[in-house]
């Protein structure tokens, strides 16, 4: 490890030791903050794990509202802590969702136009189950962030469901089915929520996109 990579850690921890609370639920563009800081998101499959991450990430079990139904989060979900410079963006799941068509349009549209226009915005997670790999939908999710230049970065969720060999092969897989997608980073974190597995990394790869915004 670097003596930057010491020190991202050393700075992602210090970030993530503030209270983090809820802003507010965006559910249409008109109502997002002002775009006065840098934002991070969170994009996934319905049910990937998106809510556990984060409040593993803040050490704040229930900030973000974990469920079992698919499609429980409908709207950007934005949080903030005081001194800090960026906001977190939970976005809603896609895939799966129990929800009425239009609803779920709705928040296509919703997701599609925030990926496009928000200046801000300086990189999305998208979140990948390690059980199950890639899947079209997140192709077409990197094709939107493709489209928009957004940069986004693959992040593994409960690789503690499966054993190292299968994690192996999963991050090359997912190196392989992106490495033709322009705005992709191409480092895969890998996580588990429920054992703090990777978190430390996650928080230092935020640290780093502030650093590198400041």
């Amino acid at each position: 490890m670097t003596e930057l990579d010491k020190s991202m850690l050393a700075a992602g921890e210090k970030l993530f030791e503030r209270r983090w609370q809820l802003l507010k639920s965006v559910p249409a563009l008109e109502f997002l903050p002002p775009a006065s800081r840098i934002e991070v998101a969170f994009a996934g499959r319905s049910n990937v794990g998106k809510s556990s991450l984060i409040n593993a990430l803040v050490r704040q079990g229930g900030l973000a509202r974990t469920s079992n139904t698919p499609g429980r989060t409908q709207e950007l979900v934005y949080f903030e802590a005081e001194g800090a410079p960026l906001y977190l963006v939970d976005m809603p799941g896609y895939g799966f969702a129990k929800a009425p068509h239009d609803k779920v349009q709705s928040w296509g549209e919703l997701v599609t136009d925030y990926l496009r226009g928000r200046p801000t915005l300086a990189r999305v997670f998208l979140l990948i189950d390690a059980r199950h790999g890639l899947k079209p939908t997140d192709l077409q999710i990197a094709d939107i962030l493709d489209e928009a230049a957004v940069t986004y970065q693959p992040v593994l969720t409960k690789t503690d469901k499966i054993d190292p060999r299968e994690l192996a092969a999963t991050v090359q897989a997912i190196n392989e089915g992106l490495k033709t997608h322009p705005a992709a980073f191409p480092l895969v974190l890998t996580t588990a929520a429920t054992k703090g597995e990777g978190i430390a990394e996650l928080r230092a790869t935020i640290a780093a996109i502030v650093a590198e915004r400041a």
